[in-house]
């Protein structure tokens, strides 16, 4: 008969912020877990016997990180069982000698070597003990950072599309309990170790005394067992329900001390706004965790008295035999000691079981995220590409995003040759974007051939496609790291990366000269004496990684939006300056003071390629490209500025259409 029944998660009302912020209810359907069930729905039999399955892992995990800890681990815990043992047989050897026939000084004088045996069983169980936490406390952490590191590179070699994923979102939301959980479970399996064998030989020594007591002490401890494991359960259900609110909670914690949200949490009054919710939404999931507590107090109330019933009858039992002459009254003496600490022994056994039981279930999801990052990870391994490259070619290739019934990009066929400038043009949503994420390999074509110099890229190393790909685009990334570090980050393995010749090619050297240490200042003000940069000074510096990196595709997607016009046109300049015999430049920008100069132009309009050529050729056509010049030239005005994407006197800069 099985001691627990299938929990079940509980409704609960849904904050009037998951409405008006989030669009509905952030709870995750848990009839995902249904297949997990056999797992769950254990009794504290099952768990014991599943025990070994449930830490192999972990276990596993600790003898890679450290083998000479856990092997200390090991022998300390099985050392102590050891003195247990001892120590119930010194106190047996106590009361025979206190309870024999004979004066109390002879009494005494005979319990002394007993006595001193039993100081000295406890010192050397002193002393396990401690060896034991030394070791662990060493463990611990290693198997928390080796778990975290395989949790982070699998999420960082998944595909992309699965990082777009929601689903495959909860699965990485889920998985971030895996490592503290695979932490703790080193401590629970060495109190577990300890308590087995404290067990048997507490149990050993009890059925020596009477084969009855054994029934008995595990009778007293099933309860608590039972207790436990039913609140882990239900605690577990609702972690796993209430994991996504809790990461909008966090999200709207974090937006109100955000640098990039600080002005407007100021000046529009965000900040009430945001802490209104954020106190919506905490006290929802307060809500939660007080039907949690009272469910916890209910379960541990029942089996506190079930417990104490079981208790009654085995010293009931312990009477009787007494009293009946089958059981000694030192025999007694010891059982009662031995009963006590077998039932502290197996109540705690039952507690680091259930502890494991419970932290094995997060260990598990991060297994399982784990088996499904593998499945879909960017594989390794594939056709090499030809080196040098001379072109790369798009023979009718179509892009559908998951969930989405139009294409992103439909039957489109263009060639980007080494040694030119490759302007992609078109209007928002026209697939510009997912044009760049599949040059760069980070999308692989639904229908259609994508090659460089006809290695197809669903065959080709995509490792190989990363390699010889650079990415600066309007929103790239400003990394909280020295001024140095931004711009080598571009090829972090360059051991011969020329640092001051990409910094002098974008003017990024001038704006270290003015930075307090120079390329060693740290460009984040989050820490104290760091130093931050305006965005056109950030785009010189992702210029500079761009050159940096030595690609043979660079791909710029809105390179001069924080730029003056000056500043614009002379970063233009620089970016046609990449293109060689063996590189090629992708620019994606609105400015057409840009794409005028183009080797290529490329015109998409709803995922589709309408228009191709050089800028006076499509002018000349007087189609949409045209149209969207010459919309340009009148928003600067007329004069020596239009067209040319300079301002007008008193003028400002279009902003992207």
């Amino acid at each position: 008969m099985r001691l627990l029944k299938r929990p079940k998660p509980v409704e609960s009302a849904v904050s009037d912020s998951e409405r008006e912020l989030f669009g509905g209810p952030l709870r995750y359907d848990l009839g995902w877990t249904d297949h997990e069930w056999d797992f769950l729905e254990t009794s504290l039999l099952s768990a014991v016997r599943a025990m070994p399955r449930m830490v192999a892992g972990t276990l596993r995990l600790a003898w890679r990180t450290d083998r000479p800890a856990l092997l200390t681990v090991g022998v300390a815990e099985a050392g102590q069982g050891l003195t247990a043992a001892l120590g119930l047989l010194v106190v047996n050897s106590v009361l025979g000698s206190l309870l024999a026939d004979g004066s109390a000084a002879d009494r005494v004088s005979d319990a002394v070597p007993a006595l001193i045996a039993g100081a000295v069983v406890a010192v050397a169980g002193a002393l396990l003990a401690s060896w034991s936490t030394s070791a662990a406390g060493r463990l611990e952490p290693k198997v928390e950072r080796a778990a975290n590191e395989q949790y982070l590179h699998a999420a960082a070699r998944v595909e992309l599309e699965a990082i777009e994923d929601g689903e495959f979102r909860r699965l990485i939301d889920t998985a971030q309990h895996g490592p503290p959980s695979a932490r703790r479970m080193v401590g629970a399996c060495v109190a577990t170790m300890n308590g087995v064998i404290s067990l048997l030989a507490v149990g050993g020594v009890l059925t020596v005394l009477h084969p009855l007591l054994l029934p008995m002490l595990l009778l007293i401890a099933a309860p608590r067992g039972w207790g436990a494991m039913r609140v882990s359960q239900r605690r577990y259900l609702s972690v796993m329900a209430w994991v996504e609110h809790l990461r909008a909670s966090r999200l709207i914690a974090g937006l109100l001390i955000s640098r990039s949200a600080a002005h407007e949490v100021r000046v529009h009054g965000v900040g009430r706004f945001l802490l209104r919710h954020y106190r919506n939404m905490a006290e929802s999931a307060e809500t939660e965790a007080t039907r949690l507590a009272k469910d916890k107090a209910a379960t541990e109330l029942l089996a506190a008295a079930l417990s104490g019933v079981a208790a009654l009858i085995t010293y009931g039992a312990m009477a009787a035999l007494i009293m009946s002459g089958r059981m000694e009254l030192a025999v007694a003496g010891t059982a009662v000691v031995a009963v006590r600490s077998g039932s502290a022994s197996l109540g705690a056994l039952v507690m680091t079981t259930n502890s494991l039981h419970e932290e094995s279930l997060y260990v598990r999801d991060m297994e399982r995220f784990l088996t499904e990052a593998g499945n879909r990870s960017i594989p390794s391994g594939g056709l090499p590409l030809p080196e040098p490259t001379k072109v790369i070619t798009l023979e009718g290739v179509s892009f559908s995003y998951p969930g989405r019934e139009t294409p992103a990009l439909a039957e489109l066929s263009l060639t980007i040759p080494m040694g030119s400038v490759v302007a992609l043009v078109g209007e928002n949503g026209s697939g510009k974007s997912t044009l760049v994420k599949l040059l760069a390999g980070l999308h692989l074509p639904d229908s259609g051939r994508l090659a460089w110099d006809g290695v197809d890229v669903a065959e080709a190393d995509r490792e190989q496609i990363f390699d010889r790909v650079s990415l600066l685009t309007q929103d790239f990334e400003r990394w909280p790291v020295t001024a140095r570090a931004n711009i080598e980050i571009g090829r972090p393995d360059a051991a011969d990366g020329d640092l001051t010749a990409a910094a002098r090619y974008s003017g990024a050297d001038l704006i270290a000269e003015t930075l307090p240490k120079g390329f060693d200042t740290l460009l984040a003000r989050v820490f104290r004496g760091a130093s931050e940069l305006s965005g056109g000074q950030w785009q010189k510096f992702g210029l500079a990684r761009a050159q940096y990196r030595d690609a043979r595709m660079i791909v710029v997607d809105e390179p001069t939006s924080a730029l003056d016009p000056g500043a614009e046109i002379a970063a233009f300049d620089r970016i046609r300056g990449l293109a060689d015999e063996r590189r090629a430049v992708v620019l994606v920008t609105h400015r057409m003071s840009g794409v005028r100069y183009a080797d290529l132009i490329y015109v998409l309009h709803e995922g589709r390629l309408v228009e191709q050529g050089d800028h006076e050729s499509l002018l000349a056509a007087g189609g949409r490209y045209a149209s969207m010049f010459h919309m340009q030239a009148e928003q600067y005005g007329h004069g020596a500025g239009a067209g040319t994407g300079v301002p007008h006197q008193g003028g400002s800069a279009p902003k992207p259409t």
